[in-house]
């Protein structure tokens, strides 16, 4: 069988809850699309608006608060909240990635060693059974490090060490000062309850991003594709194989949504660093290769982007009266009009919350080609 570029656009649409919103709780939404990147505490909330029916920020306050949702360090590296169930499983597909790079890579250069390392991520474990924030952490190292810089140790340690972000208040359930909890999973440094643990991550991905290929897998996860081969072939049957639309090899699971491709799309305000767009080697699944590096820029950052008719047709920002959105083609004029209730509503959301949470990005705005750019009144 093989899948066209569209029909694949649409699946990914359909499996990330942006065809239409729905009726779900955080949670069940949560596990659905799989993870969500957490670098900007706001964006998980505006990721769940774009997806939840009638979304209540209070709903996402209150997964963080009683950990169904978790954020930590996960996939590629980077803080992402996640189902409280799906943790365990993700942390212990990416150790051999986060050992080789953090532990192993790292932490004898930093002037310890590697048998120090892994005393001292025990112990920090056990010290962070309950909350601590990082200033606490760094001092309960410094006695510990000897010579080597605490400072340089708790990088690491804050990167390699299976430990949770703890709701600490503000408008998005986290501030800059971050405190730490272990998390209930510990490093495992066994290779074969890693490969058991990708399975199930590669399953889970495969329901919320596929179709596939396994170089996508082993991007979103970062992990070798050596061991996502590995994984495929011990889930024989459980896994279709398919022809993409370049003629390579994509991955699906038997009877996961394939809307047609003609199904609508309609208009989303994406967050910033939305997963939907970094789920991929091959970005042009929703991304028009045109506009990949207007939208992802030198430095890593992903701009709040205008989704039309599936693909990225723009960015967007708040300003004052309203949302401010720049087109790089031509919109038609019910598309802006669908944008402009889009806008209405999260005007909204963000005035009981902050705002402009992503004020800090508004350099970038001035270095965009001329475009068409319009005040969305909210």
């Amino acid at each position: 069988m093989k899948v066209t570029a569209r029909a694949i656009n649409r699946a990914t649409l359909a499996r990330q809850l942006l065809l239409r919103r729905e009726p779900l709780s955080v949670a069940d939404a949560m596990h659905r699309v799989m993870a969500l990147q957490a670098q900007h505490a706001a964006s998980p909330y505006l990721a769940m608006w774009n997806r939840i029916i009638d979304l209540d920020p209070a709903d996402v306050d209150a997964a963080f608060a009683d950990y169904t949702v978790v954020k930590g360090t996960l996939m590629r590296m980077t803080l992402h909240a996640v189902h409280t169930d799906d943790y365990a499983a993700f942390r212990d597909a990416i150790e051999p990635t986060m050992y080789a790079t953090h532990l192993n890579g790292r932490f004898t250069p930093a002037g310890l060693t590697l048998d120090a390392g892994r005393a001292l991520v025990r112990d920090l474990l056990e010290f962070a059974d309950q909350p601590r924030t990082g200033e606490e952490l760094k001092a309960w190292l410094e006695p510990r490090c000897g010579a080597v810089s605490p400072t340089g140790v708790w990088a690491i340690l804050r990167s390699y060490t299976p430990m949770q972000r703890v709701p600490t208040g503000g408008p998005w359930s986290f501030t800059s000062r971050s405190t730490y909890i272990a998390a209930r999973t510990r490093p495992v440094l066994d290779l074969e309850a890693s490969a058991k643990a990708l399975e199930a991550l590669v399953l889970r991905y495969l329901a919320a991003f596929g179709p596939a290929t396994v170089a996508d897998i082993a991007q979103f996860a970062l992990v070798q594709q050596a061991r996502v081969k590995a994984a495929l072939r011990e889930m024989d049957g459980a896994v279709e194989r398919m022809e993409g639309p370049d003629g390579k090899a994509v991955f699906d699971l038997p009877g996961a949504p394939r809307p047609a491709e003609d199904t609508a799309a309609p208009p989303r305000l994406m967050a910033m660093w939305d997963n939907t767009l970094l789920a991929h080697v091959d970005r042009n699944r929703l991304i028009p290769p045109e506009y990949r590096r207007l939208v992802i820029r030198s430095n890593g950052d992903v701009l709040p982007t205008l989704l039309v008719d599936g693909y990225v047709a723009g960015v967007w920002r708040p300003a004052e009266g309203g949302i401010e959105a720049a087109a790089f083609h031509d919109l038609p004029g019910e598309v802006w009009e669908e944008f402009a209730a889009e806008a209405g509503a999260l005007v909204a959301l963000l005035a009981d919350r902050e705002p402009h949470p992503y004020r800090r990005y508004d350099s970038w705005w001035s270095k965009l080609p001329g475009v068409e750019t319009r005040l969305l009144a909210g």
